[in-house]
This record gives C-alpha cells, sequence and structure tokens, in this order.
C-alpha cells in the first residue's frame, strides 16, 4: 500500500526584506508559502497560525534590527526584548510542540575580535561559545540563541552585513553608499542572493544545528564600495576613520567580526549547492544590480 506524502507548506513569519526574498525562492520552486504578519511575542497566535495553515516548516525571519540602523534598539529596548527573545522562544518552542521544523535567522554579531580571532583569520566557528552583548540588538540575538539551541527541532542561520541585488533600506550596500564616511577593516558578510538558496534547501532537508550564514573570506567596506563604484556608481566617493572615531558618533558599538563557513560551505556541498567567497558573490551580486538598471 503507497503511503501518502504530506505535503511541504512553508510558513514565514515576518514580511520584511530578507522573508520576501525566501518567499520568492519557494514559489518560484512551486512551494505553498503562506506570509504570516501576527506578533510573534504572542504564544497563542504563534500556535493558531501553526494550526490554521498546518505548516511543516517555518521560517522566522520577525525580529527588529533597527531603522536607520542598531542604534535604534538602544532607544527601544522593550521592544527588542519582546520581538527578538520572547519572539524567538515562542516560535521555536511552539514549532517543537507541533513537531515542525523552523529555520530561524539570527546574528553573528554575537562574537567581537580577540587575539585568537584576527578579523583576516578564519573567524570564529560555530564550535565556540558566543559571548558578545555590547549594544542591545547583539545582547538580544546572544540571550535568543543560547535559549534555542537545545531545541532538536531548530535550524540556526546566522547573519552578519546582509546584502543583495536591490536597493532595499535594509540592504548594508544601501546604507554603505550613503555613508560619508566608513571603517575599512576585514569582516565577514552575508550575499543572500547566493546564500538564501542554500538557506531554504537546508530548511527542506530538514538540517538543525547552527550555520554560520557568511560568504567565506572576509572583506571590507572599502572593496565593497570598490565594486559598487565599478558595476552602478561611478561617481561614488567616502573616506575612511577609524572604529574609535565611529564609536564616537554611535550609541553603541558594533562587533567587528570574521565567521568561519567552512561548515555551511560543507553541508551545501553536500546537498548539491555551491557557496561563493565573498569577492566572487558580491561581483555577481553588483551586476545583477547593474543589469536591473540600479
Amino acid at each position: 500500500m503507497a503511503v501518502m506524502k504530506i505535503p511541504q507548506v512553508f510558513l514565514l513569519f515576518g514580511n520584511g526584506w530578507i522573508a520576501s526574498q525566501i518567499k520568492e525562492l519557494l514559489l518560484a520552486s512551486g512551494k505553498t508559502v503562506i506570509t504570516s504578519t501576527i506578533r510573534t511575542e504572542n504564544r497563542e497566535q504563534v500556535l493558531s497560525e501553526l494550526d490554521r495553515h498546518q505548516a511543516t516548516h517555518v521560517f522566522n525571519c520577525a525580529g527588529l534590527r533597527g531603522t536607520p540602523n542598531a542604534d535604534w534598539c538602544e532607544d527601544h529596548q522593550v521592544e527588542v526584548t519582546r520581538s527578538n527573545i520572547l519572539g524567538v522562544l515562542n516560535v521555536v518552542d511552539c514549532c517543537f510542540e507541533l513537531g515542525v521544523h523552523v529555520t530561524q535567522f539570527g546574528s553573528g554579531c554575537i562574537y567581537d575580535q580577540d587575539e585568537a580571532h584576527p578579523l583576516d583569520g578564519t573567524g570564529f566557528t560555530e564550535d565556540e561559545t558566543p559571548f558578545y552583548a555590547g549594544s542591545t540588538y547583539s545582547r538580544s540575538r546572544l540571550i535568543a540563541e543560547n535559549a534555542i539551541r537545545v531545541y532538536p527541532n531548530v535550524l540556526i542561520l546566522r547573519l552578519r552585513g546582509p546584502m543583495a541585488a536591490d536597493l532595499d533600506q535594509k540592504n548594508l550596500v544601501t546604507r554603505l553608499m550613503t555613508y560619508k564616511k566608513l571603517i575599512n577593516i576585514p569582516s565577514s558578510v552575508s550575499v543572500l542572493s547566493n546564500l538564501l538558496p542554500g538557506a531554504v534547501l537546508m530548511a527542506e532537508h530538514g538540517e538543525t544545528g547552527i550555520y554560520n550564514l557568511v560568504n567565506p573570506k572576509p572583506c571590507t567596506n572599502n572593496q565593497v564600495m570598490e565594486l559598487a563604484r565599478t558595476y552602478i556608481r561611478p561617481a561614488l566617493a567616502w573616506e575612511n576613520f577609524e572604529v574609535e572615531d565611529m564609536n564616537k558618533v554611535l550609541k553603541a558599538p558594533r562587533a567587528n567580526v570574521t565567521l568561519d563557513a567552512s561548515k555551511l560551505v560543507s553541508k551545501c556541498k553536500e546537498l548539491g549547492y555551491a557557496i561563493e567567497d565573498s569577492h566572487t558573490a558580491l561581483e555577481h551580486m553588483f551586476i545583477e544590480m547593474r543589469n536591473k538598471g540600479m
């Protein structure tokens, strides 16, 4: 007797920049996708959405990063705590109760460089204990990850400096092009046009655990802007300043970090997908932006 296969239903919490890109990828592959805009800190609403749509997979993209940048979080600490900690715990725990796989998008800004991890090195691996809580945003992501990492149904994907082939205000490229001064130190970046197909593939296969969702090899802001100038903004100009000078104009310091992408590269290769190094992925991204007339 043939066994009936349960159809996959992908439920997205959040309808922002990253969620919209994931939705586009899923729809392009013929998946059933539902976007929910409920408040994830409301447990009853989360359970209701999971039951109503009979979700088999969840992508939790809900959360607060701050607009125009993470300094916003310093003045909205309660909102950030409810969304980035309570909301994350609710989604993962409710999915656990119902036997649903959940992909949680977290942050790599829960480490900061130290003597053992120079910025031009291979960076922190997923096995190393995260510790950085120098800003409200980083602290919320650190607490949330430490709380949910014990759940067997969760795939945690850490982003760092996300970029894509658009001009969304959440896109790091968009923000960098508006700044007159930039720091110029190596750090990890997440080129979403290359990474998100791999993330979707991992979720479809029910992978769990923690992965640094970044492209191999760190890059600098100058390298990003030089590519932007080459492909889409010939008149682009900027100056450099030191981290100490940048911190003087911020409400909270930023985590400067390089993450090891070896685990991600290996897993995606196993699933038949190639993760590009940061320079290659960025060049492809800017070529796509140029072709779109941006």
